[in-house]
């Protein structure tokens, strides 16, 4: 498939919010959003889109994602809760994410557990999966030309992109699907 490349390399998969890139100093909320939005502009799909606004911080502090803020400032650990947020929000919906994030809130509040090095591990994983992932495409566009060269008709690259398209859904969903469950059993553990 044409371009392939230039699309993975247009995703900036690598784009997080690094510790060392976060102040120490507790910050406001107009400040948050800037350093999110400075940060994580190219994981927009288009310019219009906004990483973090607002309304999303007020949700996530109203629906209890992220432990209480003092002063009207957030903390380094805010917004790593915040980064996580944002990663998980693509996949899950906000009472998963609440579920998911509930106990390692009560961790940072009544243990002083140390969220930096969970969120470490988290970057790690990450860059791990960028490289699984890019395999897995190649993969993909693999068995999807190897379909395509089945069939015999006209529209030939709107098909395989179609076929390529169909399949990372379908993928996406597994993936999904896999993550849900284990949110349930969060759940049912909390139970």
């Amino acid at each position: 498939m044409k371009n392939l490349d230039e699309i993975l390399e247009g995703l900036h998969l690598d784009n997080h919010l690094v510790v060392d890139e976060m102040p120490d100093l507790d910050l406001y909320m107009d400040q948050v959003i800037q350093i999110f939005e400075n940060k994580l502009e190219h994981s927009k799909r288009s310019e219009k889109d906004k990483v973090l606004t607002k309304t999303m911080i007020n949700n996530y502090a109203k629906g209890k994602l992220f432990f209480p803020i003092e002063n009207k400032k957030y903390s380094k650990r805010h917004l790593i809760l915040i980064s996580m947020i944002y990663q998980l929000k693509g996949a899950l919906s906000i009472n998963d994410i609440k579920v998911t994030l509930e106990k390692l809130n009560e961790k940072i509040v009544e243990e002083d557990f140390d969220v930096e090095k969970i969120y470490q591990s988290y970057l790690k994983l990450s860059n791990n999966n960028i490289e699984r992932f890019q395999v897995d495409v190649e993969e993909c566009t693999e068995e999807v030309a190897n379909e395509i060269s089945l069939l015999d008709d006209d529209d030939f690259e709107y098909l395989e992109q179609f076929l390529l398209i169909a399949s990372l859904v379908n993928m996406s969903n597994f993936y999904r699907r896999l993550a849900e469950k284990l949110v349930d059993g969060l759940s049912e553990s909390e139970e």
